[in-house]
């Protein structure tokens, strides 16, 4: 006699329940095998069974929100302007930067003082 698992045996309404769990949305058949410790493939035969199988799906609706439009704020204009452009900086130590497109000229100096110390 071979040793395994017991052959678990569900109920009608375990069975209604997880069919019907199968219908919400963003959940797949296989998420909710798994929860239940159930084979995928006998969760999709009780779906076809017409005695488990929750009705159609509801069908997605749209909904309106309200939205309200204020006056957008003023941002303040950058102190330095973006510079679009290439740098490459061997230092002495060793290290390498390259830098494309817009950057922060103190950022970048401060970047270049903490490595040369």
């Amino acid at each position: 006699m071979a040793r395994g698992r017991k052959r678990r045996v569900w109920s009608d309404e375990e069975k209604r329940e997880i069919c019907a769990q199968t219908r919400v949305p963003g959940m797949s058949v296989s998420q909710v095998a798994r929860r239940y410790n159930a084979n995928t493939n006998l969760v999709f035969t009780w779906l076809r069974d017409p005695r488990f199988a929750p009705g159609d799906p509801p069908e997605a609706t749209s909904t309106f929100l309200p939205v309200e439009i204020i006056a957008e704020r003023g941002c303040p204009e950058p102190a330095v302007p973006a510079i679009e452009s290439r740098i490459e900086i061997d230092l002495a130590d060793g290290h390498r930067l390259r830098i494309t497109g817009p950057y922060d000229p103190e950022a970048l100096a401060r970047l270049i003082r903490g490595l040369s110390a």
